[in-house]
């Protein structure tokens, strides 16, 4: 099975430097780790409980689609303006 992940560097105070957040936004999951490496650890440590919770209980694992990314920038003035 074949996953798209996004990784996005954590800027929340609380955690150490380093950490990233991993998405897998067909599954709607999300997990963390330290530098990218540890979060892609982390998301196929979180995909494979999440696959075998799903056949424990004879659920449908949903295919997966395309992922696609994209960023939008929007100028300063409109987010003091919201």
């Amino acid at each position: 099975m074949n996953f798209g992940i996004l990784f996005e560097k954590v800027t929340d105070q609380d955690f150490p430097a380093g950490y990233y957040y991993a998405h897998v936004p067909s599954l709607g999951l999300t997990t963390h780790g330290a530098g990218i490496e540890g979060a892609r650890q982390a998301a196929a440590d979180l995909l494979q409980l999440w696959i075998a919770e799903k056949r424990a209980n004879s659920e449908s694992i949903p295919p997966t689609g395309e992922t696609l990314f994209s960023t939008l920038e929007l100028p300063d003035d409109a987010l003091q303006s919201a």
